[in-house]
């Protein structure tokens, strides 16, 4: 088994950036994923504390996010989003420029046909939270590291048909190939050593309208959830697993070999 696309999300709802390695920090959290988020203006978490995706822009409330390309400078902490290669709004995340990015998005999502704002004016203006270098908003307050297997990814695009279906509907962290379909979710409580970095697989991901939408076109074309319990009956649906660390961290690579404990 080994290692064949490795992914972060710097902005949480938003789309992916493709790496060749991920350094892996506390808890298993990937260095520079979901470190930044657009939060309700009535959301009564404070700064930047973590709070549930339901408080936030993103994609299980707004599919037409995926349609934006998204460019985040980790080293200037500068993020620059576009659309069909126009840009509509770059800028540091100074004061100033937080404001100017939320009120470009908001704008943005309230133009949409299926948004969370348009009904709830409360909602605005949307704050942007994150210092930009703390992965912070995963869905779960802890934060975990998230992998899948290829074939797994296979098995749904089957019974879903869509042959060429994107594994980034799921944003996981981690693609592996070499293993048999839904055998990741057979290693919940085992160890997972890849590359450099031990892992322990703590849970399967339950699944969220997220999936639905199709990464390039922001339209919800597919019933990804119906498909992932035809595909692997469990009592909610799941695709892929979380994993956490305990040791340090590291850094994991494309390519990297994936082992399993004994």
């Amino acid at each position: 088994m080994h290692v064949t696309a490795l992914y972060r999300y710097p902005v949480k709802g938003f789309g992916a950036q493709e790496c060749e390695s991920l350094s892996v920090i506390d808890a298993g959290r990937i260095a520079g994923d979901r470190v930044l988020g657009f939060r309700f203006a009535n959301s009564a978490v404070p700064g930047d504390a973590w709070g549930t995706k339901h408080e936030f822009v993103a994609l299980v409330n707004t599919p037409g996010l995926a349609r934006l390309e998204l460019e985040f400078d980790h080293k200037a902490l500068r993020l620059r989003i576009s659309l069909q290669g126009e840009v509509l709004v770059d800028e540091a995340l100074d004061e100033a420029g937080r404001r100017r990015i939320a009120s470009a998005v908001g704008q943005y999502v309230i133009g949409l046909d299926e948004n969370p704002l348009s009904s709830h004016p409360e909602r605005l203006p949307l704050r942007v939270v994150g210092d930009g270098v703390t992965p912070r908003f995963q869905d779960a307050e802890g934060g975990y590291a998230t992998l899948h297997g290829r074939a797994s990814l296979a098995a749904v695009a089957a019974v879903a048909g869509a042959p060429d279906l994107s594994e980034l509907r799921f944003r996981s962290n981690i693609a592996v190939d070499g293993l048999q379909a839904w055998d990741e979710q057979e290693w919940i409580g085992r160890c997972v050593r890849i590359g450099e970095v031990n892992f322990q697989a703590v849970s399967a991901k339950t699944r969220c309208l997220a999936t639905h939408a199709n990464p390039l076109t922001g339209e919800r074309d597919l019933p990804i959830m119906p498909a992932l319990l035809k595909t692997f009956p469990r009592e909610k649906p799941t695709f892929a697993i979380a994993l956490t660390t305990t040791d340090g961290g590291g850094t994991i690579h494309v390519g990297d070999k994936v082992e399993l404990d004994d």
